[in-house]
């Protein structure tokens, strides 16, 4: 599948957050995932085990989703994650460094921001996207107001608190996508509770 984050999007919007996931449980959730229509499935480093788990997936899934880490925080770390076929690198953080460490090696890279300075540098390093974060302490106006000084294309993805009663006033506002974390996957949730969430936010879209 080719590297194209807008079209991948296009068929669905949500990044399934899967903090804390263990990797004997990684590859059930993400058939979950896949049969409610997500197609991008993200693991944060600081779950256990996260490049176990994004090499499962990536062998399993990576013809048909769009795998890749989360709180990607050092340059090192991308050679890791491409060594074992993760394709996304979202990042918590404004850091050029990272950014263009992924697109050295092909990959798509999302980082964090949270003012106009740092979108801007995002941008100027090379990022495919911008994840809006902490998307709570912000607002959809926020957002709207961005985007009148954004390159016209520029995809914002709101993270944090993003659920079914936050994603249509975002959604509005001109989100390309969204992270979605505990409203989708909480340690210990089991495939079927995964999947009857993703479902639920699916419809909401």
């Amino acid at each position: 599948m080719a590297l194209n984050l807008a079209a991948t999007l296009g068929r669905c919007p949500l990044v399934a957050i899967l903090r804390g996931v263990r990797p004997d449980e990684a590859e059930e959730i993400a058939t979950a995932l896949e049969g409610a229509g997500i197609a991008i499935v993200e693991v944060p480093l600081n779950s256990p085990d996260p490049i176990d788990s994004i090499a499962r997936l990536a062998r399993r899934f990576g013809e048909r989703l769009l795998i890749g880490a989360g709180t990607v925080r050092r340059a090192e770390e991308v050679a890791e994650i491409a060594a074992v076929g993760g394709r996304l690198i979202v990042m918590p953080h404004a850091d050029a460094t990272v950014v263009r460490a992924a697109k050295t090696r092909g990959l798509i890279a999302m980082p964090g921001f949270f003012t106009p300075a740092e979108a801007f540098s995002m941008l100027d390093a090379g990022a495919d996207a911008l994840k809006l974060f902490p998307a709570e302490a912000a607002s959809p106006a926020v957002l709207r107001a961005l985007r009148a000084v954004l390159p016209p294309g520029t995809m914002v993805l709101p993270v944090g608190g993003m659920d079914a009663t936050t994603i249509p006033a975002w959604r509005g506002a001109g989100a390309a996508g969204f992270g979605i974390g505990s409203a989708l996957y909480r340690p210990g949730d089991t495939a079927a509770d995964v999947g009857v969430k993703a479902r639920a936010l699916l419809d909401v879209i």
